[in-house]
C-alpha cells in the first residue's frame, strides 16, 4: 500500500479535472500530466503539491481518477459520472445505501451538494484487476439542504475492464474525534 499526503496529491487532481473536457474514465495505460492549479480550484479550497514519484504510473492513474471523480460530483457532472460508474456500482453513505441510478439522482437533484474535499491522505493497493483507494478527508457538502462538514475515510473500488477502470464501489465511513 502506497501512502501520499494530502500536500502531494491534489495538484494532480487539479491537472486531470479542473480543464478536463471529456468525460471518459481514465485509460489504465495513460499517464497523467500535472500543470498548476487553476483559480477556480484554488477556490474551492484544494491546494497542494504533486504527487511523489514512488508511485507506479498505474498507481498515479487510479489516484488521478479518484480525484477526478471527485471534481466531478462537486459539479454535478453526471455525464462524466454515468461513463465512470460501473452499471454494478454501491454506494454505501452515512444513512443509506444506493445504485449507480440512485446515486446520480442524488447529485443531479442536488439532494447532496459536495462542497469541499479537503484530502488528508491518500492510499491506492492494486490487486489484479481491481483498485482499493482509501482516503482520509473532510468532506463539506450540503445534504438535504443543511451544510454539513464531517470527517470520512473513504473506499473506493476501482476494477479494470480492458483499458479503463470503472468505480464498482464507494464507502464512505465517519471518523471520530475530528
Amino acid at each position: 500500500m502506497v501512502f501520499v499526503d494530502k500536500s502531494k496529491i491534489i495538484p494532480l487532481f487539479f491537472a486531470l479535472t479542473i480543464g478536463c473536457a471529456t468525460a471518459a474514465p481514465v485509460r489504465a495505460d495513460a499517464v497523467p500530466q500535472t500543470p498548476a492549479p487553476t483559480a477556480a480550484a484554488q477556490a474551492a479550497g484544494m491546494t497542494g503539491k504533486p504527487v511523489r514519484e514512488a508511485l507506479s504510473a498505474t498507481e498515479k492513474n487510479v489516484l488521478a481518477l479518484s480525484q477526478q471523480m471527485w471534481r466531478w460530483m462537486s459539479d454535478r457532472n453526471t455525464e462524466a459520472l454515468t461513463t465512470l460508474y460501473n452499471d454494478k456500482v454501491m454506494f454505501v453513505h452515512m444513512s443509506r445505501t444506493l445504485t449507480k441510478s440512485e446515486e446520480l439522482d442524488v447529485i443531479k437533484s442536488g439532494n447532496i451538494q459536495y462542497k469541499k474535499v479537503d484530502i488528508q491522505e491518500s492510499s491506492v493497493r492494486l490487486v489484479d484487476s481491481t483498485a482499493i483507494v482509501l482516503t482520509k478527508m473532510r468532506l463539506g457538502a450540503v445534504v438535504g439542504g443543511n451544510e454539513v462538514t464531517n470527517p470520512f475515510m473513504v473506499t473506493e473500488v476501482y476494477v479494470r475492464q480492458g483499458k479503463t477502470w470503472t468505480l464498482a464501489s464507494l464507502a464512505f465511513t465517519r471518523l471520530l474525534g475530528d
